[in-house]
């Protein structure tokens, strides 16, 4: 677990890079979903919020021809992420969902495994409307099944299987409930054990 200032940041574990069959066969699916949605729209420009250790990033370098702009909260993530992701058409910043304010038009903003963070997700999911773009892209955890395959699986017992760091947790029904005070949702996808959906305002 890493943590700075007292937040958890970056990838808890190694959910994507696991050589567990089932735990490949699951990011694979997550994988699948994420890429199909983000290149619907074909988009030129993307904006990645919460890149992580670049999981995502990659997906959308692969199934699109975008630029990708990708903002992260730590710095010290960030720089280790754009040290192994070279490639030129992503570039980086540091940003905190809930302060951000970027500049031009994005055809696609991705904000994925995010706002299960977030304190007040409603101040983050405002944060994303308020965002120059034609669509949205968000994923969060499936709850209560991320924490019963945690919990399966033999993690976090003391937290029943929740992963540090999560303190929001949505069913696939409530996530829709929740972004649809904000946006239209326009697709649903639940490869398992997340939940995807691609959104306009």
């Amino acid at each position: 677990m890493r943590i700075e200032n007292g937040i958890v940041v970056g990838t808890i574990g190694t959910k994507y890079s696991s050589r567990n069959p089932l735990a490949r066969y699951l990011v694979q699916g997550f994988d699948h979903a994420i890429g199909t949605l983000a290149a619907q729209s074909d988009p030129q420009a993307i904006l990645e919020i919460g890149s992580g250790e670049g999981h995502v990033t990659e997906i959308l370098l692969k199934e699109t021809r975008a630029r990708i702009h990708a903002t992260e909260l730590s710095e010290a993530v960030m720089n280790e992420t754009r040290n192994q992701l070279t490639d030129p058409r992503v570039s980086w910043e540091l940003a905190k969902l809930e302060d951000y304010h970027p500049a031009g038009h994005f055809d696609l903003v991705v904000c994925c495994e995010v706002l299960e963070h977030l304190p007040d997700p409603s101040a983050g999911l405002k944060s994303l409307r308020a965002m120059d773009a034609d669509h949205f892209l968000l994923s969060v955890p499936n709850e209560p099944i991320w924490r019963m395959l945690n919990f399966l699986r033999g993690s976090y017992f003391r937290d029943f299987g929740n992963s540090p760091g999560h303190v929001q947790h949505w069913s696939t029904r409530q996530f829709i409930k929740f972004v649809s005070t904000e946006f239209t949702v326009l697709e649903v996808r639940t490869p398992l054990p997340w939940t995807a959906l691609l959104c306009k305002k």
